[in-house]
């Protein structure tokens, strides 16, 4: 027992030598640092906010200050340093030390008024103009500050009277007064943020809820109710943002944890439907934004989304009827201009030109510069009028989307089907047929030309007269196709 005793004692006495000597290091140290390193610390951080290098300026004054605690003048330079920052509570900080070692320091004390009335601290703004006046009643900044406290009080009660009779917008009047005076104030933009909301301006209450949360950095409740606007809204991928923000905070938030699972979930099968479109797979978009739909019942904003990317995604995919149904309700919540033109295009399909027609001049009355609706216009009106004429591609049954190889294939197989030789004897079918086999010979030059098929999704015939453009081409030879077995040959007037 006597042992064991001895021997901790010895461990006690070793191990307050160790702190002995690590402290005795320390102070060592400190006073390695000289006046003159000081010195020209100060000079690199007045070098430095010069240049507006504030970061490596901030540098240069902590160690200023670490190699002299007592100094008010370098506190006081670094607390300006931190209101360039935007740092106030840091400025507010130094100053406070800055008043311990010196009260009498006026440009310190005008300066930590001003925080605080920027701030809305208006008692702590007052008491500080008034020591300075106290001490100097002719000074101009303090005069000229202490006289902006008693106005914007009256325009915060004003703005709180307008509140309670429900008159928001002279509300928000006031207290926009209010927040130019003291813009560091969050609390004022959280009471501005729900004037907006009351007002119906959802957009501007998201931007005061934004500047609120960047004036405090604790404040989870804030995240956490700017996510949720920001997902009413619509704008997922901001709102997961400052969810995120809120659990970095309090990663266990009894609200911000599970409406982060929410809506990480929807957030991630818009981010999959939006790529899906962009990279043409319209298949997978459509399946990402119908699992936005069962998943989100509620949102008319987020289900405007999805119907929104379903009528583009159908429409692209030539899924007429679906395109239509889902551009008509995505209509219903927001009359976008670009939604008219998709479902015209699905109208286009359909071959319902007048509903085409009909929709994109609904697109232009509501933008008149939109140049896709200006030209779908035109599309439509030609191809409504091509209606009348020949379709190439309905001659050749392929769709319009069909490519150069398939249209090949279609031809070999239609005109393999319509060669005049399998009618040799049948005069009428006979005739039938040579109609036909012209239309397809003309469907195949249209289709698999890279300038001509272009010119007929336009509504234009490249083989018509009347166009300008051409006509039916004029074979002066005799044609026979190209791999049958029959031989029947016969000219292309």
């Amino acid at each position: 027992m006597s042992s064991n005793f001895d021997f901790c004692i010895r461990n006690m006495k070793f191990n307050f030598y160790v702190i002995l000597l690590f402290s005795e290091v320390l102070i060592e140290i400190s006073e390695c640092i000289t006046q003159e390193d000081i010195d020209k610390h100060l000079q690199l951080g007045k070098q430095y906010l010069a240049n507006g290098h504030l970061g490596d300026a901030l540098t240069q004054y902590h160690l200023a200050v670490e190699g002299d605690p007592n100094n008010y003048l370098t506190y006081f330079k670094r607390g300006t340093v931190y209101l360039a920052l935007g740092k106030a509570k840091n400025a507010l900080s130094d100053l406070d030390r800055v008043l311990e070692i010196k009260p009498d320091f006026t440009a310190a004390r005008i300066s930590r008024g001003n925080i605080h009335l920027k701030q809305a601290h208006f008692d702590l703004a007052q008491l500080d103009f008034y020591n300075v006046l106290k001490a100097d009643p002719y000074n101009a900044e303090a005069n000229s500050l202490i006289q902006k406290i008693d106005p914007v009080k009256e325009r915060k009660r004003n703005a709180e009277f307008h509140y309670g009779r429900g008159d928001f917008t002279s509300a928000i009047h006031y207290i926009s007064e209010v927040i130019e005076v003291c813009p560091w104030a969050p609390e004022l933009y959280d009471f501005r943020s729900e004037l907006y909301m009351m007002s119906g301006d959802e957009i501007s209450a998201i931007s005061d809820l934004k500047s609120a949360a960047k004036l405090q950095s604790d404040d989870t409740d804030g995240y956490y109710k700017l996510s949720q606007l920001l997902y009413k809204v619509g704008q997922a991928t901001e709102a997961l943002k400052s969810v995120r923000e809120c659990l970095k905070l309090d990663p266990e938030h009894k609200d911000c944890f599970p409406f982060y699972k929410k809506v990480k979930k929807i957030e991630k099968l818009l981010v999959d439907a939006e790529n899906a479109m962009e990279s043409n797979d319209y298949t997978r978009c459509i399946e990402a934004a119908n699992k936005i739909l069962t998943n989100e019942k509620e949102n008319p904003n987020i289900i405007f989304e999805s119907k929104k990317l379903l009528c583009t995604c159908y429409s692209n995919d030539e899924q007429s009827s679906e395109a239509i149904k889902m551009c008509t309700e995505a209509l219903n919540y927001n009359e976008d201009p670009n939604i008219y033109c998709d479902r015209a295009e699905a109208y286009l399909q359909a071959e319902l030109y007048d509903d085409a027609i009909r929709d994109y001049r609904s697109a232009l009355e509501i933008n008149s510069h939109l140049d896709r609706a200006k030209e779908g216009l035109n599309k439509a009106e030609k191809r409504q009028k091509q209606a009348e004429q020949r379709d190439y591609y309905k001659i050749l049954e392929v769709k319009r989307t069909a490519s150069k190889k398939e249209i090949v294939k279609a031809y070999r197989k239609m005109a393999q089907k319509w060669h005049p030789d399998n009618y040799q004897n049948d005069e009428k079918m006979k005739k039938i047929a040579e109609k036909k086999f012209i239309d397809i010979a003309a469907a195949k030059e249209v289709l698999t030309d890279e300038e001509k098929r272009k010119q007929f999704d336009n509504g234009e015939d490249p083989l018509d007269p009347e166009s300008g453009r051409g006509g039916m081409p004029n074979f002066h030879h005799f044609q026979s196709f190209h791999g049958s077995p029959f031989q029947f040959k016969f000219h292309f007037n």
